[in-house]
């Protein structure tokens, strides 16, 4: 279990990448409401993205989880490490 923002996350994908104190200092309370977590390095810099699941009624095309392949392919640098967390209810 991983926490941030007093919210326990499960770490459900990790290219060899996840670095808690990275994520510490890039989170805000702006991803709270967020179902799932997605991290990217890109130029060793860390990106993060918040996806909703399918079913939660804030959920829109761009930030439905079922998406995360295309947001991979098509905003992350090609081969970009990636983690996901998803949030613990």
């Amino acid at each position: 279990m991983i926490e941030l923002l007093n919210q326990e996350y499960e770490l459900v994908r990790d290219d060899d990448c996840f670095d808690i104190e990275s994520v510490k200092e890039k989170i805000t309370d702006y991803f709270i409401d967020y179902d799932y977590l997605c991290g990217d390095y890109s130029y060793d810099k860390l990106r993060l993205k918040g996806f909703y699941d399918s079913n939660n009624k804030k959920v829109r095309e761009f930030n439905d989880i079922k998406g995360l392949s295309s947001y991979i392919r098509d905003y992350c640098s090609y081969g970009a490490k990636i983690f996901l967390l998803k949030k613990r209810k």
